[in-house]
């Protein structure tokens, strides 16, 4: 069983940054594609970043494309996701996700991720 612990999270102003960091409890980690997904109240879970197992490959949605940058550093176990230009639209909870096939592809659907933290609160106002 693999767990997820997401940190980094907190109240930021419109055009700040922030780092979000997520710590995986096990060394297969470096085997497995990873992402973030956020869910704002009252709408559903949606995919922000991924990357692959490896780190060669990165992917965004469109809202976050060009401000946000996913990273990982194996050595550690774990992933990041650092925040520019946020907005207040980027205010929700954002979850760490990882698949459970080692060597799998990253995915941007959120039911290709078995592995889920338990979320950190981002909340972007002035």
């Amino acid at each position: 069983q693999v767990q997820l612990v997401e940190s980094g999270g907190g109240l930021v102003q419109p055009g700040g940054s922030l780092r979000l960091s997520c710590a995986a409890s096990e060394r297969s980690f470096n085997s497995r594609a990873m992402a973030w997904f956020r869910q704002a109240p009252g709408k559903e879970r949606e995919f922000v970043s991924a990357i692959s197992w490896s780190g060669t490959s990165t992917f965004y949605s469109d809202s976050v494309k060009g401000r946000f940058t996913i990273s990982r550093d194996n050595a550690k176990n774990t992933v990041y996701v650092q925040m520019t230009s946020l907005k207040p639209e980027d205010t929700a909870v954002y979850y760490c996700a990882a698949r459970s096939g080692f060597y799998a592809p990253a995915a941007l659907t959120a039911n290709s991720y078995d592995y889920w933290g338990q979320g950190t609160q981002v909340t972007v106002s002035s």
